[in-house]
């Protein structure tokens, strides 16, 4: 069964009515990303609702670069953005195609349009044409360069293709309606002068289709029959509309709105997100507490855990914002079954065995993941002297304390019972070393008396550890809403100085030595890791709490 055939919204509603009128035969889809930043998960959302919508009705979906806009965009995100959505798992049936690729076409109908005295060359100043579009309660007045000739206009804007006139001097306009009271159908600009070179067409451009003008073309050259964006688009669907009608296109896309991804503690614009990789603030795009996907990847999230949350965030056309604990609960859900289990000391105190012979080595079975019996089990080195997390001793116990304590026990998990004999400090008095006596009859056993021991911590062989650094994540924001702030504020103002801690000097055990990139493992009572791109350095994808299932009753 196809795993989207239960999968249903409103979308789908929409095209099961379409196909039942004889709408379309074959459902054909898109996702048109701008080649100006990397991807984020408000941008899988699209591609997840494209993708699986056609994948639901046996159609295609293409990938079309939105590359009309030759300031901003780089081969660098042209590539990342396929590599994202190929990692995502979704495959580009229909082809991938290049916005930049159909301007000869977008110039042919803009002259059709000219032909026709439905566009005009316009030589007011973007400021001028803002004052002449009106406001929502009153009309826009014409442009004194409305009423030109077909002749003058075509003449101009051969002119302006051929490069004769500077940036911004002119641009051509729809001639639509100035009193409408949707003010994107007051005469927009459908073409302007930049003189840049394209990353794909080189010099050959001066003049350049806005994306309301070029969109719509590009959806009905390709096939497209529901082209599915973002709420914002909404009030652009006649003009979306009124440029396939007018150019006479017999295929007639059908365009959808739904609400886009918000997320809390985060923020999804490509422009803030480019903001914060030029001023420093984060260490690059895939700098793990971005919500970019090289950032997620980086981090160690799933393509499946990412898949997961988009499907219970849901779809709809209404604004909300969805708490980022629902991600961390569907990652973290999806490890806490596949996740490999292994020791690692982020705080480490040695502690010393006097009991145990010095020159001794054994080894302990230890599972692999109690949630997976086929998972197996591997044999972790025990000897004399180990490491421990710091903060599984205390000198002073608080109440009900159940680690390593003065006149206590504890387990050392899946060998030794030891018991607490003595402290080596340091001269300013710090903890430098623990000395136990271990009860010899207790490996991976309880003891023959019949005593309880009820703390168990984790540990480390010293002589067989692993070096690494431990880099520990948070949310890069301290306001769950980052624009629901004061006027007087900026977003930056909320970026969390806590958002990432680095561990140095972390005792990992052996089987951690030699680990990819794209293996995942929970380390026992402390979260789930990923080695990062650095060798040595693991990243904690999400700690092992689940606040969010708590509270939401999931």
């Amino acid at each position: 069964m196809n795993e989207t055939e239960n999968v249903s919204n409103f979308i789908h509603d929409i095209i099961d009515e379409d196909l039942k009128n004889g709408f379309s035969r074959r459902i054909h889809t898109r996702f048109p990303p701008e080649p100006n930043g990397y991807l984020h998960i408000g941008s899988a959302k699209a591609i997840w609702i494209n993708a699986m919508t056609a994948e639901k009705y046996g159609g295609l979906f293409n990938l079309r670069y939105d590359d009309t806009n030759p300031l901003k965009e780089d081969e660098e995100f042209v590539k990342s953005i396929e590599r994202d959505i190929r990692w995502l798992g979704f495959e580009i049936t229909g082809g991938i195609y290049y916005g930049s690729d159909y301007f000869d076409k977008c110039y042919e109908f803009a002259v059709k349009l000219i032909k026709e005295g439905k566009a005009y060359v316009d030589d007011l100043s973007q400021e001028e044409m803002r004052e002449y579009r009106g406001t929502l309660t009153e009309p826009g007045r014409n442009s004194p360069y409305r009423d030109r000739s077909v002749e003058e206009n075509l003449d101009l804007f051969e002119r302006m293709k051929n490069g004769e006139f500077p940036d911004g001097s002119k641009t051509l306009r729809a001639k639509i309606d100035m009193a409408s009271p949707n003010l994107n159908m007051r005469d927009p600009a459908i073409y302007r002068i930049v003189h840049a070179s394209h990353h794909r067409q080189g010099n050959k451009w001066c003049i350049y289709p806005l994306y309301d003008f070029a969109h719509p073309i590009q959806d009905a050259l390709e096939g497209i029959t529901h082209s599915l964006c973002s709420i914002e688009f909404e009030n652009h669907r006649p003009l979306y509309d009124w440029v396939i009608e007018n150019i006479g296109f017999e295929h007639r896309p059908r365009q959808i709105e739904f609400a886009r991804l918000n997320m809390t503690y985060t923020v999804m614009s490509k422009r803030f997100l480019r903001e914060l990789v030029e001023t420093g603030s984060v260490d690059g795009w895939d700098d793990p507490r971005m919500p970019t996907l090289c950032g997620l990847r980086r981090r160690g999230y799933t393509p499946s855990a990412i898949k997961e949350f988009l499907r219970k965030a849901g779809v709809s056309k209404a604004y909300s914002i969805v708490d980022i604990g629902l991600l961390e609960h569907c990652i973290r859900d999806e490890l806490n079954m596949t996740a490999p289990r292994r020791m690692a000391v982020l705080d480490p105190v040695k502690l010393v065995l006097t009991n145990y012979p010095e020159d001794r080595v054994e080894y302990f079975e230890l599972p692999n993941n109690p949630n997976d019996p086929d998972a197996g089990t591997r044999k972790v080195p025990f000897t004399r002297e180990l490491y421990i997390e710091r903060e599984d001793f205390a000198e002073v116990p608080p109440p009900k304390f159940h680690r390593l304590k003065p006149g206590g026990e504890v387990r050392l998990m899946g060998a030794y019972i030891v018991k607490y004999e003595d402290v080596v400090k340091d001269e300013n008095g710090n903890i430098v070393e623990i000395r136990c006596t271990c009860d010899m009859e207790t490996g991976g056993k309880n003891p023959s008396d019949g005593r309880k021991v009820k703390g168990t911590i984790h540990w480390v062989s010293a002589a067989h550890a692993v070096d690494a650094e431990i880099r520990l994540y948070d949310y890069l924001f301290t306001q769950p809403n980052v624009f629901d702030i004061p006027e007087d504020k900026h977003y930056r103002d909320y970026l969390n100085p806590n958002s990432l801690t680095v561990l140095k000097n972390c005792k990992l055990e052996p089987a951690l030595a030699n680990v990819g990139q794209e293996e995942r493992f929970q380390f026992v009572r402390q979260g789930y890791f990923c080695r990062d791109k650095h060798e040595g350095v693991f990243n904690r994808i999400v700690e092992l709490k689940d606040t969010y299932a708590k509270i939401s009753g999931k």
